[in-house]
């Protein structure tokens, strides 16, 4: 039997919105919600007590707010991002919740395959984490087609995939007893301006993306497994 479970989501920009916004995801049965905070121009110095303030009151509705990295957010760059997280660190002496969409941060910093160099620099922090939204890109496109319109896969899916295993991987070498993992196949629609209309449907894309997820999920666990043994 297959267990459904939601994932809540917030967007906000003040503490005084956090309490009521969980609590509705938390009556609607999420345990586990994605949270977009505040804006693009938001401080740092701002930016640290209010991730504070959202771990603390998702901890007594018992759910796990995760900090999602996004545009037009106070995570816009991987520099404010990281400060973020250092400034949470030192005031709680734990590592900050981040929902990882590392498609973001490689079209700010236009960067070319092989992508991990430059994106997945704080293991501890990739670890840490336990929502993935994974939605191919490359350094000039937020989202990639999955196929090419002919059922094989994009050139530049290809060229992204070794980034897909190399996060598995490295999220599966921290200490994952017990935990759970949500990892999105996420490819947006032509509406809000993801997918382009030319490009191959992004809902049928999706669906091949979760097979190719999935595949190099089993692929990673296996290579720990062999690993540790």
């Amino acid at each position: 039997m297959i267990a459904l479970k939601s994932v809540g989501f917030i967007s906000a920009g003040k503490a005084s919105q956090f309490r009521d916004l969980i609590k509705e995801n938390v009556d609607s049965g999420a345990k586990s919600i994605n949270v977009q905070l505040a804006d693009h121009d938001t401080p740092v110095e701002k930016s640290i007590p209010l991730c504070i303030k959202l771990i603390e009151e998702g901890e007594k509705f018992g759910a796990k707010c995760s900090l999602e990295i996004h545009r037009d957010t106070c995570t816009e760059t991987p520099e404010k991002t990281y400060a973020i997280a250092a400034g949470y660190k030192k005031a709680t002496g734990q590592l900050l919740p981040i929902t990882w969409d590392f498609s973001h941060l490689s079209v700010v910093k236009h960067l070319t395959p092989p992508y991990w160099e430059r994106l997945l620099v704080d293991p501890k922090l990739v670890q840490r984490a336990e929502q993935f939204h994974l939605r191919p890109f490359n350094g000039h496109h937020c989202q990639i087609p999955v196929t090419d319109g002919s059922g094989k896969l994009s050139v530049e899916l290809n060229q992204w995939l070794p980034f897909l295993d190399k996060t598995l991987e490295m999220w599966l070498r921290g200490k994952q007893d017990g935990r759970e993992i949500f990892l999105v196949p996420e490819m947006g629609p032509v509406r809000g301006g993801y997918n382009f209309a030319q490009l191959p449907n992004s809902w049928e894309d999706a669906k091949v993306l979760r097979v190719l997820i999935e595949k190099a999920w089993k692929k990673a666990l296996a290579a720990t497994q062999k690993s540790v043994g």
